[in-house]
Protein backbone atom coordinates (compact mmCIF):
# COMPACT_ATOMS: atom_id res chain seq x y z
CA UNK A 1 0.00 0.00 0.00
CA UNK A 2 1.00 3.55 -0.94
CA UNK A 3 1.20 6.49 1.25
CA UNK A 4 -1.59 9.30 -0.77
CA UNK A 5 1.76 11.37 -1.88
CA UNK A 6 2.38 8.28 -3.99
CA UNK A 7 -0.64 8.64 -6.18
CA UNK A 8 0.23 9.89 -9.68
CA UNK A 9 -2.67 7.96 -11.68
CA UNK A 10 -6.77 8.13 -10.45
CA UNK A 11 -8.90 6.31 -11.80
CA UNK A 12 -12.92 7.21 -12.00
CA UNK A 13 -15.46 4.60 -12.56
CA UNK A 14 -18.59 6.52 -13.58
CA UNK A 15 -18.20 9.51 -15.48
CA UNK A 16 -21.65 11.46 -15.58
CA UNK A 17 -21.59 14.99 -13.53
CA UNK A 18 -20.19 13.65 -10.67
CA UNK A 19 -17.39 11.76 -12.25
CA UNK A 20 -16.55 14.00 -14.37
CA UNK A 21 -16.23 16.33 -12.45
CA UNK A 22 -14.16 14.23 -10.38
CA UNK A 23 -12.26 13.67 -13.70
CA UNK A 24 -11.23 17.50 -14.17
CA UNK A 25 -10.56 17.95 -10.72
CA UNK A 26 -7.77 15.16 -10.50
CA UNK A 27 -6.53 16.54 -14.00
CA UNK A 28 -6.32 19.90 -12.70
CA UNK A 29 -4.29 18.77 -9.97
CA UNK A 30 -1.70 16.91 -12.42
CA UNK A 31 -2.68 12.86 -12.17
CA UNK A 32 -3.19 10.88 -15.07
CA UNK A 33 -7.10 9.95 -15.04
CA UNK A 34 -8.59 6.58 -16.46
CA UNK A 35 -12.13 6.85 -16.56
CA UNK A 36 -14.62 3.96 -17.30
CA UNK A 37 -18.28 4.03 -17.80
CA UNK A 38 -20.47 1.91 -20.27
CA UNK A 39 -22.71 4.56 -20.97
CA UNK A 40 -23.40 5.25 -24.99
CA UNK A 41 -21.48 8.06 -25.89
CA UNK A 42 -20.26 8.59 -22.19
CA UNK A 43 -16.28 8.81 -23.50
CA UNK A 44 -17.43 12.06 -25.33
CA UNK A 45 -19.47 13.07 -22.93
CA UNK A 46 -16.80 13.32 -20.34
CA UNK A 47 -14.47 15.05 -23.18
CA UNK A 48 -16.69 17.87 -23.61
CA UNK A 49 -17.73 18.04 -19.46
CA UNK A 50 -13.67 18.48 -18.70
CA UNK A 51 -13.12 21.37 -21.72
CA UNK A 52 -15.91 23.20 -19.99
CA UNK A 53 -14.38 23.37 -16.97
CA UNK A 54 -10.53 23.65 -17.88
CA UNK A 55 -11.44 27.54 -17.57
CA UNK A 56 -12.36 27.69 -14.33
CA UNK A 57 -9.94 25.55 -13.56
CA UNK A 58 -7.12 27.15 -15.09
CA UNK A 59 -9.04 30.27 -13.28
CA UNK A 60 -8.02 28.84 -9.99
CA UNK A 61 -4.71 28.06 -10.58
CA UNK A 62 -3.61 24.21 -12.51
CA UNK A 63 -0.97 22.04 -10.37
CA UNK A 64 2.41 21.24 -12.43
CA UNK A 65 1.84 18.60 -15.46
CA UNK A 66 -2.23 19.90 -15.05
CA UNK A 67 -3.23 19.05 -18.50
CA UNK A 68 -7.15 17.24 -20.06
CA UNK A 69 -4.70 15.23 -22.50
CA UNK A 70 -3.49 12.78 -19.64
CA UNK A 71 -7.58 11.54 -19.68
CA UNK A 72 -8.08 8.16 -20.64
CA UNK A 73 -11.34 6.78 -21.31
CA UNK A 74 -10.97 3.02 -20.97
CA UNK A 75 -13.08 0.30 -22.45
CA UNK A 76 -13.52 -2.00 -19.38
CA UNK A 77 -13.72 -1.74 -15.83
CA UNK A 78 -10.20 -3.61 -15.50
CA UNK A 79 -8.44 -1.76 -17.40
CA UNK A 80 -9.69 2.01 -15.67
CA UNK A 81 -7.83 0.97 -12.45
CA UNK A 82 -4.78 -0.75 -13.88
CA UNK A 83 -2.60 1.22 -12.12
CA UNK A 84 -4.45 3.62 -10.17
CA UNK A 85 -3.29 4.23 -6.95
CA UNK A 86 -6.45 5.65 -5.94
CA UNK A 87 -10.53 4.60 -6.93
CA UNK A 88 -13.13 7.20 -7.21
CA UNK A 89 -16.76 5.16 -8.17
CA UNK A 90 -19.73 7.86 -9.17
CA UNK A 91 -21.98 5.44 -10.50
CA UNK A 92 -26.25 6.20 -10.28
CA UNK A 93 -27.64 6.27 -6.82
CA UNK A 94 -28.80 2.56 -7.22
CA UNK A 95 -27.93 0.40 -4.08
CA UNK A 96 -28.21 -2.96 -6.04
CA UNK A 97 -26.14 -0.97 -8.75
CA UNK A 98 -23.42 0.14 -6.11
CA UNK A 99 -23.40 -2.80 -4.18
CA UNK A 100 -22.46 -5.14 -7.49
CA UNK A 101 -20.34 -2.45 -8.65
CA UNK A 102 -18.25 -1.99 -5.92
CA UNK A 103 -17.39 -5.15 -5.58
CA UNK A 104 -16.89 -5.74 -9.27
CA UNK A 105 -13.88 -2.58 -8.70
CA UNK A 106 -12.90 -4.35 -5.43
CA UNK A 107 -12.33 -7.71 -7.28
CA UNK A 108 -10.28 -5.53 -10.91
CA UNK A 109 -8.27 -3.01 -8.51
CA UNK A 110 -5.03 -4.28 -6.83
CA UNK A 111 -4.87 -4.99 -3.16
CA UNK A 112 -4.27 -2.09 -0.62
CA UNK A 113 -5.42 0.68 -2.67
CA UNK A 114 -8.55 2.53 -1.37
CA UNK A 115 -11.65 2.70 -3.42
CA UNK A 116 -14.47 5.59 -2.32
CA UNK A 117 -17.91 6.10 -3.26
CA UNK A 118 -19.51 9.30 -4.70
CA UNK A 119 -22.48 8.78 -2.96
CA UNK A 120 -25.15 11.40 -1.97
CA UNK A 121 -26.65 9.36 0.82
CA UNK A 122 -26.18 5.31 1.00
CA UNK A 123 -24.07 4.74 4.14
CA UNK A 124 -20.92 2.27 3.44
CA UNK A 125 -22.22 -0.28 5.73
CA UNK A 126 -25.15 -1.21 3.09
CA UNK A 127 -22.88 -0.87 0.15
CA UNK A 128 -19.98 -3.09 0.72
CA UNK A 129 -21.16 -5.79 1.49
CA UNK A 130 -20.70 -7.93 -2.02
CA UNK A 131 -16.95 -6.84 -1.61
CA UNK A 132 -14.70 -9.34 -0.74
CA UNK A 133 -12.68 -7.02 0.40
CA UNK A 134 -14.73 -3.84 2.39
CA UNK A 135 -11.74 -2.75 4.67
CA UNK A 136 -10.54 -0.58 1.78
CA UNK A 137 -14.04 0.83 0.99
CA UNK A 138 -14.76 4.57 1.97
CA UNK A 139 -17.78 7.31 0.62
CA UNK A 140 -15.98 10.40 -0.94
CA UNK A 141 -18.99 12.62 -1.15
CA UNK A 142 -18.24 15.58 -2.88
CA UNK A 143 -20.29 18.53 -3.73
CA UNK A 144 -21.76 19.38 -7.36
CA UNK A 145 -19.70 20.40 -9.23
CA UNK A 146 -16.63 18.42 -7.78
CA UNK A 147 -14.00 20.78 -10.03
CA UNK A 148 -15.13 23.72 -7.92
CA UNK A 149 -16.81 23.40 -4.50
CA UNK A 150 -14.20 21.71 -2.10
CA UNK A 151 -16.10 19.62 0.30
CA UNK A 152 -15.99 16.45 0.44
CA UNK A 153 -17.58 14.38 3.77
CA UNK A 154 -15.38 11.04 4.46
CA UNK A 155 -16.56 8.43 5.98
CA UNK A 156 -15.98 4.44 6.72
CA UNK A 157 -18.40 1.37 6.81
CA UNK A 158 -19.05 -0.81 9.55
CA UNK A 159 -16.73 -3.07 7.99
CA UNK A 160 -14.42 -0.32 6.59
CA UNK A 161 -10.49 -0.34 8.25
CA UNK A 162 -9.87 2.87 10.14
CA UNK A 163 -6.56 2.99 8.06
CA UNK A 164 -8.78 3.47 4.83
CA UNK A 165 -10.54 6.77 6.06
CA UNK A 166 -7.23 7.99 7.10
CA UNK A 167 -5.97 7.63 4.27
CA UNK A 168 -8.73 8.56 1.91
CA UNK A 169 -9.31 11.98 4.53
CA UNK A 170 -5.21 12.41 3.47
CA UNK A 171 -5.23 11.94 -0.28
CA UNK A 172 -8.25 14.28 -0.87
CA UNK A 173 -7.20 17.02 1.34
CA UNK A 174 -3.83 16.74 -0.82
CA UNK A 175 -5.88 17.31 -4.00
CA UNK A 176 -7.14 20.60 -2.41
CA UNK A 177 -10.18 19.40 -0.60
CA UNK A 178 -11.99 21.11 2.20
CA UNK A 179 -12.26 17.19 3.93
CA UNK A 180 -14.52 16.37 7.08
CA UNK A 181 -14.31 13.08 8.40
CA UNK A 182 -17.32 12.34 9.97
CA UNK A 183 -17.34 9.96 13.28
CA UNK A 184 -19.99 8.07 12.33
CA UNK A 185 -22.27 6.94 9.73
CA UNK A 186 -25.20 9.13 9.02
CA UNK A 187 -28.18 8.90 6.07
CA UNK A 188 -27.09 11.89 3.93
CA UNK A 189 -24.32 12.80 5.49
CA UNK A 190 -24.03 16.40 7.37
CA UNK A 191 -24.09 18.82 4.62
CA UNK A 192 -26.55 17.33 2.42
CA UNK A 193 -29.32 16.48 5.57
CA UNK A 194 -28.78 20.82 6.43
CA UNK A 195 -29.62 21.24 2.65
CA UNK A 196 -32.15 19.27 3.02
CA UNK A 197 -34.34 20.95 5.81
CA UNK A 198 -33.60 24.23 3.88
CA UNK A 199 -35.05 22.84 0.36
CA UNK A 200 -38.21 21.00 2.27
CA UNK A 201 -39.05 24.42 3.65
CA UNK A 202 -38.72 26.13 0.38
CA UNK A 203 -41.14 23.54 -1.22
CA UNK A 204 -43.46 24.17 1.27
CA UNK A 205 -43.49 27.91 0.67
CA UNK A 206 -43.91 27.67 -2.48
CA UNK A 207 -46.69 24.92 -2.50
CA UNK A 208 -48.68 27.05 0.25
CA UNK A 209 -48.35 30.50 -2.12
CA UNK A 210 -46.44 32.01 1.11
CA UNK A 211 -43.16 32.82 -1.28
CA UNK A 212 -41.73 32.44 -4.70
CA UNK A 213 -38.98 30.48 -5.97
CA UNK A 214 -37.24 34.19 -6.82
CA UNK A 215 -38.37 35.32 -3.20
CA UNK A 216 -36.67 31.82 -1.92
CA UNK A 217 -33.44 32.70 -3.80
CA UNK A 218 -32.84 35.94 -3.33
CA UNK A 219 -33.44 35.36 0.45
CA UNK A 220 -30.76 33.10 0.79
CA UNK A 221 -28.32 35.16 -1.82
CA UNK A 222 -28.76 38.49 -0.72
CA UNK A 223 -29.09 37.08 3.24
CA UNK A 224 -27.66 34.79 5.14
CA UNK A 225 -25.96 33.20 2.11
CA UNK A 226 -23.17 36.22 1.88
CA UNK A 227 -22.12 35.27 5.67
CA UNK A 228 -21.81 31.68 4.68
CA UNK A 229 -18.99 31.58 3.05
CA UNK A 230 -17.01 33.21 6.17
CA UNK A 231 -19.14 31.63 9.18
CA UNK A 232 -21.72 28.82 9.20
CA UNK A 233 -24.80 29.29 10.63
CA UNK A 234 -23.47 27.97 14.15
CA UNK A 235 -20.87 31.03 14.27
CA UNK A 236 -23.19 32.83 12.62
CA UNK A 237 -25.52 32.35 15.58
CA UNK A 238 -22.70 32.99 17.63
CA UNK A 239 -22.20 36.35 16.74
CA UNK A 240 -25.63 37.31 16.97
CA UNK A 241 -25.21 36.68 20.66
CA UNK A 242 -23.07 39.69 20.53
CA UNK A 243 -20.03 39.64 23.51
CA UNK A 244 -22.51 37.11 25.07
CA UNK A 245 -21.91 34.59 21.96
CA UNK A 246 -24.15 31.63 21.43
CA UNK A 247 -24.54 31.08 24.88
CA UNK A 248 -26.69 34.48 25.23
CA UNK A 249 -28.08 33.76 21.66
CA UNK A 250 -29.80 30.63 22.83
CA UNK A 251 -30.87 31.82 26.17
CA UNK A 252 -32.08 35.13 24.78
CA UNK A 253 -33.53 33.68 21.43
CA UNK A 254 -34.21 29.73 22.51
CA UNK A 255 -38.06 30.57 22.99
CA UNK A 256 -38.12 31.10 19.40
CA UNK A 257 -37.02 27.68 19.00
CA UNK A 258 -41.05 26.32 19.65
CA UNK A 259 -42.43 28.54 17.54
CA UNK A 260 -43.91 27.45 14.33
CA UNK A 261 -41.53 28.66 11.63
CA UNK A 262 -40.55 25.62 10.14
CA UNK A 263 -42.01 22.32 8.76
CA UNK A 264 -39.34 20.15 8.40
CA UNK A 265 -41.20 16.83 6.81
CA UNK A 266 -41.48 17.13 3.22
CA UNK A 267 -44.56 18.13 1.56
CA UNK A 268 -45.89 16.06 -1.11
CA UNK A 269 -44.61 16.65 -4.04
CA UNK A 270 -47.77 17.36 -6.50
CA UNK A 271 -48.01 18.28 -9.71
CA UNK A 272 -49.01 21.50 -9.20
CA UNK A 273 -45.60 22.08 -6.82
CA UNK A 274 -43.69 20.13 -9.06
CA UNK A 275 -44.88 22.86 -12.51
CA UNK A 276 -44.92 25.84 -9.98
CA UNK A 277 -40.88 25.15 -9.22
CA UNK A 278 -40.07 24.51 -12.80
CA UNK A 279 -41.90 27.66 -13.87
CA UNK A 280 -40.04 29.66 -11.07
CA UNK A 281 -37.07 28.49 -12.02
CA UNK A 282 -37.22 29.75 -15.83
CA UNK A 283 -38.81 32.97 -14.83
CA UNK A 284 -35.41 33.05 -12.52
CA UNK A 285 -33.39 32.16 -15.09
CA UNK A 286 -34.93 34.90 -17.47
CA UNK A 287 -33.79 33.26 -20.82
CA UNK A 288 -30.10 32.65 -19.55
CA UNK A 289 -29.07 29.38 -20.91
CA UNK A 290 -27.92 26.50 -18.58
CA UNK A 291 -24.33 27.01 -20.13
CA UNK A 292 -24.21 30.52 -19.29
CA UNK A 293 -25.62 30.05 -15.75
CA UNK A 294 -23.12 27.36 -15.05
CA UNK A 295 -20.67 30.28 -16.73
CA UNK A 296 -22.40 32.37 -14.07
CA UNK A 297 -21.77 30.35 -10.76
CA UNK A 298 -18.60 29.07 -11.78
CA UNK A 299 -17.37 32.78 -11.50
CA UNK A 300 -19.14 33.82 -8.33
CA UNK A 301 -17.61 30.97 -6.67
CA UNK A 302 -14.44 31.91 -7.92
CA UNK A 303 -14.68 35.04 -6.83
CA UNK A 304 -15.85 34.69 -3.09
CA UNK A 305 -12.96 31.84 -2.67
CA UNK A 306 -10.65 33.93 -4.20
CA UNK A 307 -11.97 37.12 -1.99
CA UNK A 308 -11.31 34.71 1.24
CA UNK A 309 -7.23 34.22 0.50
CA UNK A 310 -5.09 34.95 2.30
CA UNK A 311 -3.07 38.15 -0.11
CA UNK A 312 0.21 36.31 -1.45
CA UNK A 313 3.10 36.81 0.60
CA UNK A 314 1.01 36.18 3.91
CA UNK A 315 2.51 34.44 6.59
CA UNK A 316 -0.99 32.32 6.78
CA UNK A 317 -0.78 31.52 3.11
CA UNK A 318 0.36 28.33 3.38
CA UNK A 319 -2.82 26.50 5.61
CA UNK A 320 -4.96 27.79 2.83
CA UNK A 321 -4.80 23.92 0.53
CA UNK A 322 -5.41 22.31 4.20
CA UNK A 323 -9.04 23.63 3.66
CA UNK A 324 -9.24 23.61 -0.10
CA UNK A 325 -8.95 27.75 -0.59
Amino acid sequence: MGTPGDVTTVACVGAGVIGGGWAAHFLARGYAVRAWDPGDGAAERLSRLVEAAWPALTELGLADGASPERLTATPTLAEAVEGAGFVQESAPESLPLKRTLLADIDAATPQGVVIASSTSGFPMTDMQTEADTPGRLVVGHPFNPPYLIPLVEVVGGQRTEPWAVEWASEFYRRVGKSVITMDRELPGFIANRLQEALWREALHMVANGEATVEQIDTAITDGPGLRWPVHGPCLTFHLAGGEGGMAHMLDHFGPSLQAPWTRLEAPELTRALRDDMVAGCASEAAGRTFAELVAERDRGVIAVQRALRPPAGDEDAGTAGEHGA
